[in-house]
């Protein structure tokens, strides 16, 4: 997934068309055993008795879902679809449609194979937004419910366009800087780039570099924003630094560029000290009243979907490469990468509990230390702004997650 960034469209373009394998790989990918759907994990009708649970050993959602929740149901995510979106796409069953032009896929809302009673409908981000963000979007598109944004973004855009995070399908970020450990032997972390003084490559200037700057893991005069996609600097030079993903592009050198053809190094910003809560899902604050009865229902059914296709993913993956394939964009994403990308979203604590037993939920000091090195950085927001106007887990089911 590639939140926020336009640097996916440039990496495709250019990386890709320099390295004509980029578009293949290796289906036959081995992927070990995610943990197990957690059968204690119900949704609850409106007298708290969970419902009874699918053949699958997933639950089922309360009776009434299409009473209290817009029909269709609009996720508006913020990048093409790939396997880090894997909790909405899993809720999409059979029979889905894919709208080429418009770049969404929508179909019956379902959980464990059994049908809601409403269409959900997930539309691509990104290049197909032309570039907005999501949250502008929905400031005025009142059709889409759930809209995907980071700590950072709801912070720093909280006075133009508000939103509010109701449930992290993911735990950490997965953006990286990533490094060659043959050119640089024994660099085992940013700080340790941070200390020689090595060039990073980046798109351009943002959030996270001046976070890890104002936090003394880096100097900014080591950022570079020339990177253009390309790898072509990164493999001549060898000694400098890169920006990337940990579900996509570690997949990528080893296996789809062949100039480079093996393991790179990193470290996940997250572990570096930018520890943000990435592609959240959110409301905007002032519909948090009306769709109430909704979220009370629908957060914990997508809570249950993160956990049913973590640990079987096949479905939703070929879901995702059919809606790939039929936008016929620049975009490409193939069955290795999407294999490599769970197996490195669950190895990684990517995708996973918090540090209590339950997916999606929050934490709240987490956030406000995020707030507090972005202000550290320089970067301006309102004063008074709390963790709790930008995010909520009043809606989280605290017995679901992974087991």
């Amino acid at each position: 997934m590639r939140p926020n960034t336009w640097y996916r469209l440039l990496a495709v373009l250019l990386a890709f068309a320099l390295v004509a394998a980029a578009c293949g790989g290796d289906d036959d990918d081995p992927i070990a055993d995610a943990p197990a759907a957690d059968d204690g994990a119900p949704a609850t009708d409106d007298g708290g008795e969970p419902e009874e649970a699918s053949d699958d050993g997933s639950t089922v959602a309360p009776a009434g879902l299409a009473d209290v929740c817009p029909n269709p149901f609009i996720i508006q995510s913020d990048w093409f679809p790939e396997s880090e979106h894997g909790a909405i796409y899993e809720l999409i069953g059979d029979g889905y449609s894919v709208n080429a032009d418009q770049k969404s896929v929508r179909g019956p809302m379902v959980l464990g194979g059994q049908d809601l009673g409403i269409e959900v409908e997930v539309r691509a981000g990104g290049p197909a937004l032309g570039g907005q963000s999501v949250s502008v979007i929905m400031a005025t598109d009142d059709d889409i419910t759930l809209g995907y944004g980071s700590t950072d973004q709801l912070v720093l855009r909280y006075e133009t366009a508000p939103l509010k995070s109701v449930l992290a399908p993911l735990e950490n970020n997965p953006q990286i800087v990533m490094w060659d450990p043959e050119s640089l032997p024994g660099v085992e972390t940013i700080a340790d780039l941070g200390e020689l003084g090595t060039t990073i490559q980046v798109f351009s200037a943002g959030t996270w570099q001046l976070v890890l700057a104002g936090l003394g893991v880096i100097d900014i005069d080591q950022v570079d924003p020339s990177y253009d996609g390309s790898p072509a600097r990164f493999i001549a030079e060898g000694n400098i630094a890169q920006q990337g993903f940990a579900s996509a592009e570690p997949y990528e050198y080893e296996n789809n560029i062949e100039e480079y053809g093996r393991k790179v190094g990193f470290q996940l910003l997250s572990d570096a000290g930018f520890e943000i809560y990435s592609q959240t899902l959110a409301i905007r604050p002032d519909r948090q009243e009306e769709l109430d009865a909704c979220l009370q229902q629908v957060v914990p059914i997508i809570q249950q979907a993160a956990v049913n296709f973590y640990a079987s993913p096949d479905r939703t993956n070929a879901t995702i490469i059919d809606a790939v394939e039929q936008y016929d964009t620049f975009w490409s994403y193939e069955p290795g990468l999407a294999a490599y990308s769970v197996q490195a979203q669950l190895d990684l604590g990517l995708a996973g509990n918090g540090p209590d037993s339950t997916i999606g939920n929050m934490d709240l000091d987490r956030i406000q230390g995020v707030m507090d090195a972005i202000r550290l950085a320089g970067l301006e927001f309102p004063e008074d702004l709390t963790p709790e106007d930008i995010t909520t887990n009043e809606y989280i089911d605290e017995s679901i997650g992974f087991s």
